[in-house]
């Protein structure tokens, strides 16, 4: 059925996620972590996916013991498609149904684009783009079957922008791939299941710490709001929102503390400041992301 239509019921309730499985890749550490959090506090029985965290089935358990939900943590690459096929299947026979796919895991570096090799290139899409893709597709097939189901990529803000002072082509692009890859599956997928997309802006997580403190500077300076976003501020969003709006597909939410807002005008600043020439500035570049910005905090 087209967008499954549920019951009216209250709107606390919409957020009642009690009973709902949910697999979050990359759920045992920054972002996902708080990912698995929230959807435990909504609920649901939660799937931690990781690639190389030796704590990983103990925040699980943790996490289970915590909200009295059922939890366990899966080992897999993202990045081999019948790894994570084998663990989407693994967990609808453990928890008996899958609801929910997180598809979060991802890696960052930073480059300059001339220097990329093409190892260190296909890294990056292996995960980011090729990970998110095989994550979402295994759960899909699932959610085919049984007629209903979520999917959630995280994205980035970088999809849309471009980061500075940082060089990190092969990441953004990546993530500009995600969003475009979550439009398009909205479509494909629309008679079984949702698909939406989150991309934070700059998550202090443990990703950041190994830049440079004045890059770090520069981040803030670029954020009307003076400050990053901790991991726990996207539960809302990124563990509830979404399952609360049941007509909405394809939606592309940015947490940006305000960064994308004025970004154009801030990058214009920079290269001035830093290089002496000037940028020719478009305001309606960046219309669609101060109209998302302001849904998102009204």
């Amino acid at each position: 059925m087209v967008l499954a239509k549920p019951a009216n019921r209250h709107v606390l309730k919409l957020f009642d996620l009690t009973g709902k499985v949910a697999i979050v890749t990359g759920g045992a550490r920054g972002i996902g972590l708080e990912v698995s959090r929230g959807l435990a506090e909504a609920g649901a029985n939660v799937a931690v996916v990781y690639n190389s965290s030796s704590a990983a089935k103990g925040i699980a358990a943790e996490i289970g013991t915590t909200n009295n939900v059922k939890t366990a943590a899966y080992k897999a690459d993202v990045t081999k498609q019948e790894e994570i096929e084998a663990v989407v299947h693994q967990v609808v026979k453990d928890f008996g149904r899958l609801d929910i796919m997180v598809a979060n895991s991802g890696i960052a570096t930073c480059i300059a684009a001339e220097d990329y090799t093409t190892e260190q290139w296909r890294d990056i899409m292996k995960v980011n783009l090729d990970g998110a893709f095989y994550s979402a597709q295994a759960a899909a097939r699932i959610f085919k079957t049984q007629g209903h189901g979520n999917v959630i990529f995280t994205a980035s803000v970088s999809a849309t922008l471009v980061n500075l002072p940082q060089k990190q082509a092969a990441y953004n692009a990546s993530k500009a791939g995600v969003v475009q890859l979550a439009k398009c599956l909205s479509v494909e997928w629309v008679d079984f299941c949702r698909v939406n997309c989150i991309s934070p802006g700059y998550i202090a997580t443990d990703i950041l710490d190994i830049h440079p403190n004045e890059w770090q500077k520069k981040w803030l300076d670029m954020i009307p709001a003076n400050r990053m976003a901790d991991p726990y501020e996207l539960k809302g969003v990124s563990s509830a929102a979404f399952f609360c709006l049941p007509f909405a597909s394809k939606e592309i939410l940015l947490t940006s503390q305000g960064f994308c807002l004025p970004c154009l005008r801030r990058f214009e600043l920079y290269h001035r400041r830093e290089h002496g020439y000037r940028w020719r500035i478009y305001p309606a570049i960046d219309r669609t992301a101060c109209i998302q910005y302001l849904i998102l905090t009204a």
